[in-house]
C-alpha cells in the first residue's frame, strides 16, 4: 500500500530570524547516536558530563546544573511552578513579550504578580528595581535577560546585588542569549536560571538547561513530596506541594542526582544534544563566542543603515544576536518576508503585540552568527527590496557590514 504522503524531506533554510537557527553539523551528528537505556551506566555518565559542561555555559559552580526535558520554555515553567508558592509577592521586570510570559506562568502557580512595565524597546533601570522591592517586598524576582520580541537586552549586575542585600531569589529566563552573551550565574548573584538550545547554542529546541542556586534548591526541597504525596496522602515538606509532576524540579533533581530516582525517560537524542551544543561552545571558548555574536549584530545593524534603513531600538541596550528593522511606510512586511523564503531560502521574522507588522527581526547566532551568512542575508534582502520599490542603496549595506564585522574587537 502506498505511503499517504511523501518521504520526509525539510528545506535547506537559511534561519536568520529570532530562533531556532540551523542546527550545528555536530549536533546532528550527535543526535544519531543509537538510544540506550536511561539507567545505564554510560548514559547516566553522558548525563554528569552534560551537567559539567553547563556548569560551565553558565559560569557557575551550582552542584544542580541539569536540562529540563522539553523546550526552552519547559525549564522556565519548571523553575516557576517550583519557587512560587500560592501567595508569594513575584516582581516581574516586563521589557517585551516574554515577560508578560513569565506574569503568566507566576499567576498559574498562584503568585501575585508585582509587574515593573517600561515602554517596549527600553530596559528596566535600577533605581526602578530598587522602589519596586521597597514597595512591594517580594519573595522572588523574575527577568527575562535577551527578549527577543524588542531586541533588548536587561542588565542583570546590580539587580542580582540588590536581591541578595534583600534576600530575594532571582531567576532569569536566558533563552535566547545563553551561550551568546555573557551570563555570569555566580557574580551576578542569579539563583536559577533557565536557556534553551535553539538560539546561541546552535541546537534543535526540545531541551532546556537550567542551574539553580543552594538558597534556591532549599526553597524547592521545602515543598518537596515523595511518591507517597502522589499517591494522594500527605504531602512531605513544610510548604504546599508543587502542582505540577513533570515539572517538580524537586524531583528532577533527585533524577538527576547520584540516588537516580526514577522520575521520567530522559529524552536520550535530545540529551546527546545538549552535550554537544555545550562542548561547541567551551571548545570555541565562551570569550570568542561572545565576540563572534557581537560582530555578527554589528555587522547586521551596520548594514541596514547603510542600506537606508532605520534599525529599531537603542544601540545601547540591543541584544548581540537579534536585531529589529523599521518596515518602510509603505511596504508589505508579509510580502518581504515571503519572497525572502520562496526566492533565496532564508528566514527573517516579524514581531508581537505592538510591534507586529511594524518591524522585522533578522538574528544572527549560533552557526549563523557568520560573517557570509549575513552578507548573504543582506544581498537578498537588499534585492527583495528593491524589487518592491523601497529605495535602498545598492552595495552599500556589504560593504558596510563588512568594515562592522573587523572593526568589533
Amino acid at each position: 500500500m502506498p505511503s499517504m504522503f511523501p518521504v520526509l524531506d525539510m528545506p535547506q533554510r537559511l534561519l536568520m530570524g529570532a530562533g531556532p537557527c540551523n542546527v550545528h553539523p555536530r549536533v546532528l551528528r550527535a543526535m544519531a547516536c543509537d538510544v540506550i537505556g536511561q539507567m545505564d551506566p554510560e548514559m547516566t555518565a553522558c548525563m554528569d558530563e552534560t551537567a559539567e559542561l553547563y556548569r560551565q555555559v553558565f559560569c557557575t559552580k551550582n552542584r544542580h546544573t541539569l536540562l529540563v526535558d522539553g523546550t526552552a520554555r519547559a525549564a522556565i515553567e519548571a523553575a516557576l511552578v517550583s519557587l512560587v508558592t500560592p501567595g508569594m509577592k513575584v516582581l516581574v521586570l516586563r521589557i517585551g513579550r516574554f515577560g508578560l510570559l513569565l506574569t503568566e506562568i507566576v499567576e498559574r502557580a498562584g503568585g501575585i504578580v508585582c509587574p515593573v512595565d517600561v515602554p517596549w524597546g527600553e530596559v528596566v533601570q535600577v533605581e526602578n528595581v530598587k522602589a519596586a522591592i521597597e514597595e512591594h517586598e517580594p519573595s522572588l524576582l523574575v527577568t527575562v535577560h535577551g527578549d527577543t520580541s524588542t531586541t533588548t537586552a536587561q542588565p542583570l549586575q546590580a539587580i542580582g546585588e540588590l536581591c541578595k542585600e534583600h534576600g530575594i531569589l532571582f531567576y532569569v529566563d536566558a533563552t535566547a542569549t545563553l551561550g551568546g552573551m555573557p551570563l555570569l550565574v555566580d557574580a551576578w548573584n542569579i539563583d536559577v536560571a533557565t536557556g534553551g538550545l535553539q538560539k546561541c547554542l546552535g541546537g534543535p529546541p526540545g531541551s532546556a538547561p537550567i542551574t539553580m542556586s543552594e538558597r534556591a534548591v532549599k526553597a524547592i526541597m521545602a515543598r518537596r513530596h515523595d511518591e507517597a504525596g502522589i499517591r494522594g496522602t500527605a504531602p512531605q515538606g513544610d510548604g504546599p506541594v508543587i502542582r505540577s509532576n513533570y515539572f517538580d524540579l524537586a524531583m528532577i533533581i533527585n533524577y538527576w542526582s547520584a540516588e537516580r530516582i526514577n522520575h521520567h525517560t530522559e529524552a536520550t537524542s535530545m540529551l546527546y544534544a545538549a552535550r554537544e551544543a555545550a562542548q561547541i561552545a567551551l571548545e570555541e571558548g565562551l570569550d570568542a563566542r561572545f565576540l563572534r555574536h557581537r560582530k555578527a549584530g554589528a555587522a547586521v545593524a551596520a548594514g541596514i543603515r547603510a542600506m537606508g534603513l532605520e534599525v529599531y531600538g537603542d544601540d545601547a541596550l540591543r541584544m548581540s544576536n537579534v536585531t529589529g528593522v523599521w518596515v518602510p511606510e509603505g511596504c508589505d512586511a508579509n510580502r518581504v518576508r515571503t519572497l525572502l523564503r520562496t526566492e533565496f531560502e532564508i528566514e527573517i521574522v516579524s514581531s508581537f503585540g505592538p510591534l507586529t507588522g511594524k518591524i522585522w527581526r533578522i538574528g544572527a547566532m549560533g552557526v549563523n552568527a557568520a560573517k557570509h551568512k549575513i552578507l548573504l542575508t543582506l544581498a537578498a534582502f537588499e534585492a527583495v527590496l528593491a524589487g518592491e520599490n523601497v529605495p535602498v542603496v545598492r552595495g552599500a549595506g556589504i560593504d558596510a557590514a563588512r568594515a562592522a564585522w573587523e572593526a568589533q574587537q
